[in-house]
């Protein structure tokens, strides 16, 4: 079994910055991505970054400039360091895995439980 455990939301103020974590535990063979999506109350899941196994990273527009994406493949972690943060940032935070379980599986994707983050004064 797969488990991806995030960390690291919270309240901040407009401005500020926040850290979050994702690590992978379980069966894992292989990780082919990493990354985070959100979601705000009313609105559809979104992503939020992503990196590949070789270093690929792609973000959403609101966020580039902001946010920055990193990954440790040897501890099968990823972080996402958010800066400048905006109340509209405000959502639940999902870490999201593409892994292969054992050398015979198909890629699946797996998702965290989500962490809150808010951003208010």
């Amino acid at each position: 079994q797969v488990q991806l455990v995030e960390s690291g939301g919270g309240l901040v103020q407009p401005g500020g910055s926040l850290r979050l974590s994702c690590a992978a535990s379980g069966k894992i063979f292989s990780i082919n991505a990493m990354g985070w999506y959100r979601q705000a109350p009313g609105k559809q899941r979104e992503l939020v970054a992503t990196t590949t196994n070789n270093g690929v990273t792609e973000y959403a527009d609101s966020v580039k400039g902001r946010f920055s994406i990193s990954r440790d493949n040897a501890k099968n972690t990823v972080s996402l360091e958010m800066n400048s943060l905006k109340p509209e940032d405000t959502a639940v935070y999902y870490c999201r895995s593409t892994l292969r379980a054992t050398m015979f599986s198909y890629a699946n994707i797996y998702w965290g439980q989500g962490t809150q983050v808010t951003v208010s004064s």
